[in-house]
């Protein structure tokens, strides 16, 4: 659907018709409201918040789509079936009716519109003020997150590559009126408002839920802090970024695992600082799109040769064994993602970034390098890899954990993105081969960098803009 038909109560059935229809057995659980439904008391804002939640886990969002964009645009996973909408992100031939990102530009818009019905009617409900305040503190939490991840396919970086930020509506779209029609703003204004609404999270969260699981699959104070830092990170404020992360690290909540594997394994282990849950009535769909057939998959994707010969040099790293060979294929598949079933969780931030975050911030300082080599080195040990032994310059270390990044985060929706704020895409994202494909693909163009705003929202917002030369 598009953002227009989001947006109204009253059609929810319009556009897309070729991809969806409506569905009277499509009911809502109990304990679910929509973002087009009206709640008026704290049981009902209690169940618009899982609704919120449960935006995220649509397998157009958190359930498989995000992640994937994130790493088959960059040289970690490789389209090697027939689903076309895949291999045109692979390969950089994008256009305006990609019908993924079609779908992942819904779904977070979804998550957006949910999150603002929140905030506008939870403060006029009668409830404790502080269970008022963990509800409306959350929903500005994924709203921040929603308004990042598309600022970040659709937006850019400020300062790297990027003008114009995509639209943010903050309030709720309950009838047909010019709301509707948003124009987009600077890129910096989306940024900005990705903070603002961190930060009023931030203010209103609890520092734990009901639970530590709980505090893993909510927000709290400590959630906001990490997305803040990743924010941080991307727009260069390298001492928010090492005050937020270690904040964070230092939050008992936390730590590393001493076993990478046990980080799949288990869920809400003390790796994760905010996990989506996905159970047999509401599963992921990671697992199906990357095991082969025989093994109750799809196989529809593929990892990158070249990312397995990186990942798998060190032989004592614990990450490099987490592959299958599919023979009738030939190709490897990530077991990252392997329960049956498909409930495996979504690790949408874990500690391992914190880490890693401020790394990259020690970084940017020649006098601290020692301070981001022990970070980096923390990283490293937990997985089994050599420490770090190479040159002690700024560029050797920040190159170092480019790479520990892609190894720590594949398939967790990274890679791409990481690549865009640091300004490497071009050069790391060229002549990369593919099994589909005689020749190599590049990213040979600058303003492939971010995806095309789809074409059903520009049929249905006169005043929105396209980005440069993706046409209409």
């Amino acid at each position: 659907m598009k953002i227009l038909n989001i947006y109204k109560t009253a059609v929810i059935c319009l556009g897309l018709a070729f991809v969806y229809s409506c569905n009277v057995l499509d009911q809502e659980p109990e304990t679910q409201i929509s973002d087009q439904t009206a709640f008026t008391d704290e049981k009902s804002a209690q169940a618009a918040l899982a609704g919120l939640y449960n935006q995220l886990q649509s397998g157009f969002y958190y359930g498989r789509n995000f992640q994937i964009i994130a790493d088959v645009s960059s040289d970690v996973s490789q389209s090697v079936g027939t689903w076309d909408f895949y291999r045109e992100l692979d390969t950089y031939q994008l256009d305006a009716s990609n019908l993924e990102v079609t779908n992942f530009y819904t779904a977070a818009y979804r998550a957006v519109n949910q999150a603002n019905n929140i905030i506008a009617s939870v403060p006029n409900i009668n409830m404790p003020q502080a269970n008022k305040d963990n509800i409306i503190g959350q929903a500005y939490f994924v709203r921040a997150l929603a308004f990042f991840d598309l600022n970040r396919v659709f937006g850019g970086v400020p300062g790297v590559h990027g003008e114009k930020s995509v639209v943010l509506p903050l309030t709720p779209s309950r009838g047909v009126n010019e709301s509707l029609y948003p124009s987009r703003p600077p890129l910096a204004e989306g940024y900005s408002q990705v903070e603002a609404d961190l930060l009023q999270a931030l203010s209103l969260l609890p520092e734990q839920q009901s639970s530590i699981a709980f505090s893993k699959a909510r927000a709290v104070k400590s959630t906001a802090r990490a997305l803040l830092s990743r924010l941080y990170l991307y727009l260069k404020n390298y001492p928010q970024v090492i005050s937020l992360s270690s904040e964070v690290i230092n939050d008992s909540k936390y730590t590393l695992m001493s076993n990478y594997l046990n980080i799949f394994a288990t869920d809400f282990s003390g790796e994760s600082i905010f996990e989506l849950e996905f159970i047999a009535a509401d599963q992921s769909a990671m697992r199906f799109w990357y095991f082969p057939g025989a093994q109750g998959g799809r196989g529809e994707l593929a990892v990158h040769e070249q990312f397995i010969a990186a990942i798998q040099a060190d032989q004592n790293d614990v990450r490099g064994k987490m592959f299958g060979f599919d023979a009738v294929q030939g190709v490897y598949y990530p077991t990252k993602y392997q329960k049956a079933g498909n409930i495996d969780n979504a690790h949408i931030i874990r500690i391992a970034e914190m880490y890693l975050n401020r790394a990259e911030a020690y970084a940017q300082t020649p006098s601290t390098l020692n301070l981001a080599i022990a970070d980096l080195n923390a990283i490293k040990q937990r997985a089994g890899a050599a420490l770090y032994s190479g040159a002690l310059t700024q560029e050797a270390v920040l190159l170092e954990i480019e790479k520990e990044r892609k190894f720590e985060f594949a398939f967790e929706g990274h890679s791409f993105f990481d690549l865009v704020r640091t300004g490497r895409a071009m050069a790391v994202l060229s002549n990369v081969s593919r099994k589909n494909s005689v020749a190599p693909v590049s990213l040979d163009q600058p303003w492939k960098q971010i995806l095309a705003i789809p074409r059903d929202e520009l049929l249905s917002n006169p005043n929105m803009t396209q980005n440069p030369n993706y046409g209409n």
